[in-house]
């Protein structure tokens, strides 16, 4: 059984390394350092080398080491990563066991799950992993599976990818220009249009449409799109006016294509579920680092293009807007990468991965390209890979090709190498790898550890429909007013005519639309206060206003108005009108005596006045051991990402700091163990000679007995004791070598012991989120307004 490596954080446990000519595993385990990800990784090989075992291996390590990732998964099998059994019992397996293998091997599906949990069981113990790793990996991170254009996993909305990004245009135009041009290359691929989306018509206009929107802030919808296609929001394109640019009939013709689009009921799925939100992919609200897959099976060819397009341009527009860092902030996977990164043709999607793999390293983004088609992919692109994982190739084609690529990696690194590749490669078999590393001297081969996920093979639409059961959460609709009414309001006696009232006391309408002509209305009076809050912290640079409307019963008898239950009205000046509707039959409801005058009113306002100030506050998220606490206009998810990359950078800083202490007491050891067999070398060449003197002297003395000749025993004698005392020199060199090699297993051991526990202090202080409130100062509380607002019921 394979002696498993101490768990570190940061170092992830892939294999053992593989002796080729024996075709042997041998005990030497491959721990491979995550911040290795941030120069990226490539892995190929042909179906059957375990290169989908070998991806598994390193998500999950990705996973306990709490890395957050989006993982594209264009055939399913990264949807294994789900199928996590910590206590490995065939019933575990029954659900996800294949048919079709079971009858193959003339079983029943149970007794087919019966050997294949025994398998499982044996193949980790192999290893060195038991269930308590498996229940870390559960609870490491949150799985989510999303499905695009269908409700069978979480769907996912897209019209975030269309959403003004928040970041200056001017400052960040080329990027922003380089992501409007692969949007809208995804855009007319969604509708078979194959125009240049930088030199057609059609392109040029769609890029002018959404950056005369994104210029001025305001995000898109593909209703907006069509509309601004017939009317433009331009007069001119180039030199030339729009309408001879583009006639109108013909973007009547381009509107129409999209149109067509949306009205499709199965387009419906596209606009619904989770936002293409980046920070809420890579961590849930409450914090946890999340693994997003995205299953894409199900989809045509340009669909996939367009939806990969639309996540890498989101991807690259979120890195750019983070802070650099040295250590792995967060993973891109992507499991077949054929048809979206090719050499000489240039799909949507290849500019955003080439920016990827150019760019991504300074922002602590590791990005893992998987393909088993090494004939057709951008290997000048890819040299940009610091990791090579190369498993068994079909052909010498392929594997001349792997090598070119392999070839320009090193060479872009400006590393060498002794390895003949090309007959290390022709070698390899199924879960058999060369990984060439730049941070590491020599390439290596290795064999990849079992996985902890089951290996089942790609799983069906109905499958993840009963996987992600669990993770679909209807969100309700919120367009109307909720009403908020005592039970005296409802019985109150009515009138045709509204009330007369102080003319201090401003009076609205709350607008009800698509009310029938035949309809009556009954309008309730409500108190509607207007106001802003201020919160100030100069120590924590926050300094912003907050704007309520809230609608709230009337006063009760003693004047109390209960705003803890009142509504929060969003977009209220639209909402509200001067005059009540012209048409139905409208009644009134009697206003309460405490609301009849002015004064009364201004007792209102006081009172929201009070209210704002008692109850407002503000709640930010902080880190107090890091120092950092969540900006005003940050997201939980990426202040838990801003703290899990800070505690990964000070967790690393420290790792290397006590592995360079350590380092130099291995040197010691290392220097005196040197010489101690140095000098057991010398000894134990001195002990021959001495015993071969010592034959040759007790030769001569029987010699010279047999002879006559006369011969002192002395001679032999002291030959005797040089010998004996030789070999007891040589014992007490060997003795202080098995001293110094025991003190090196146990220092090593004391390394591991404290490289681990510095890897959960760390991580417990990351997984420390605790909660501030800033609450405003009373020269912070203004009311703007007071308002008796008659709503209709």
């Amino acid at each position: 059984m394979m002696q498993p490596p101490p768990e570190k954080m940061g170092s992830f446990y892939l294999g053992a390394k593989y002796n080729m000519v024996d075709q042997k595993i041998e005990e030497e385990t491959i721990n491979y350092d995550a911040r290795d990800l941030t120069t990226h990784a490539v892995c190929v090989g042909m179906t059957g080398s375990g290169k989908t075992g070998l991806c598994i291996d390193l998500l999950e390590e990705a996973a306990l080491d709490q890395v957050p990732a989006i993982i594209v998964d264009p055939k399913g099998d990264m949807t294994n990563l789900l199928l996590q059994f910590e206590e490995l019992s065939p019933a575990s397996f029954v659900p996800w066991i294949n048919a079709d293998d079971a009858a193959r091997k003339g079983l029943s599906i149970d007794a087919y799950a019966d050997a294949t949990a025994q398998k499982w069981q044996e193949g980790l113990a192999s290893w060195g992993q038991g269930k308590e790793r498996i229940k870390a990996l559960k609870k490491s991170v949150k799985y989510t599976i999303f499905t695009p254009g269908s409700d069978a996993g979480v769907p996912i909305n897209i019209l975030g990818s269309f959403a003004a990004p928040l970041v200056d245009f001017d400052t960040e135009a080329e990027m922003l220009r380089e992501r409007i041009q692969g949007t809208v290359s995804a855009l007319l691929g969604m509708i078979n249009v194959k125009a240049d989306p930088s030199r057609s018509r059609e392109g040029i206009l769609l890029a002018t449409i959404f950056e005369h929107h994104w210029r001025k802030g305001e995000g898109l919808d593909l209703a907006t799109i069509i509309m601004a296609i017939q009317k433009p929001p331009v007069q001119k394109l180039g030199v030339f006016d729009v309408d001879t640019f583009f006639p109108e009939q013909d973007r009547f013709d381009l509107a129409m294509q999209f149109n067509t689009l949306v009205a499709s009921p199965q387009f419906a799925n596209w606009l619904k579920g989770e936002p293409l939100d980046i920070d809420k992919l890579y961590f849930t609200a409450d914090g946890k680092a999340r693994h997003s897959i995205f299953y894409l099976a199900h989809l045509s060819d340009s669909e996939r293009m367009f939806f990969v397009t639309l996540l890498l341009n989101s991807l690259v527009t979120w890195m750019r807007k983070q802070t650099g860092t040295t250590s792995l902030r967060s993973l891109l996977y992507f499991d077949e990468v054929f048809g979206y990164f090719p050499p000489v043709a240039q799909p949507p999607s290849k500019k955003p991965l080439l920016t990827i793999l150019k760019q991504a390293r300074t922002f602590g983004l590791g990005a893992i390209l998987v393909t088993q088609n090494p004939g057709d992919l951008d290997y000048k692109g890819l040299s940009n890979a610091g990791t090579w994982f190369i498993g068994k190739l079909q052909t010498d084609r392929d594997r001349d090709k792997v090598l070119q690529g392999l070839s320009g990696a090193i060479n872009e690194a400006g590393a060498g190498t002794s390895m003949d590749f090309s007959s290390k490669l022709a070698g390899l078999s199924s879960r058999v790898f060369l990984m060439h590393n730049v941070h590491e001297d020599q390439p290596v081969i290795f064999h990849t550890r079992w996985a902890m996920s089951f290996l089942r093979g790609p799983l069906t639409r109905a499958q993840i429909r009963t996987m992600t059961a669990d993770s679909k959460v209807n969100v309700p609709t919120t367009d109307a007013l909720v009403e908020v009414m005592t039970e005296s309001q409802t019985k109150a006696p009515k009138s045709a005519t509204p009330p007369a009232l102080d003319p201090g006391i401003d009076q609205r309408f709350l607008r009800r639309p698509e009310v029938e002509s035949n309809t009556s209305l009954v309008y309730h009076p409500k108190v509607l206060g207007v106001g802003k809050v201020r919160f100030y912290d100069g120590r924590k640079d926050i300094d912003l206003d907050r704007s309520l409307a809230l609608l709230a019963n009337p006063p009760d008898d003693f004047g109390r108005v209960d705003w803890s239950r009142a509504e929060y009205l969003d977009d209220w000046q639209r909402k509200l009108s001067s005059d009540p509707y012209q048409g139905p039959v409208a009644s009134y409801s009697e206003v309460p005596k405490t609301l009849t005058s002015a004064k009364e009113m201004k007792q209102v306002s006081n009172d929201f006045a009070d209210w704002l100030y008692h109850e407002q506050g503000f709640e930010i998220a902080e880190q107090e051991k890091l120092k950092l606490h969540q900006k005003p206009d940050e997201t939980l998810e990426a202040f838990q990402m801003r703290v899990n990359l800070a505690m990964r950078e000070a967790r690393d800083k420290e790792l290397d700091a006590l592995q360079d202490k350590y380092e130099v007491k291995m040197d010691r050891l290392e220097e005196r163990l040197r010489k101690k067999e140095l000098k057991q070398a010398e000894q134990q060449a001195d002990l021959s000679q001495r015993k071969t003197a010592e034959w040759v002297g007790v030769a001569e003395t029987i010699f010279s007995v047999f002879s006559g000749r006369r011969r002192s025993l002395n001679t032999a004698t002291t030959k005797m004791r040089m010998r004996r005392k030789a070999s007891h020199q040589l014992e007490a060199t060997q003795a202080d070598i098995d001293v110094l090699m025991e003190a090196q297993d146990e220092l090593r051991e004391e390394l591991d012991e404290k490289l681990g526990e510095i890897g959960d202090q760390w991580q417990s202080i990351a997984n420390d989120i605790g909660k501030e409130e800033i609450k405003p100062r009373r020269a912070d509380v203004k009311v703007d307004a007071v308002y008796l607002v008659w709503k209709p019921a």
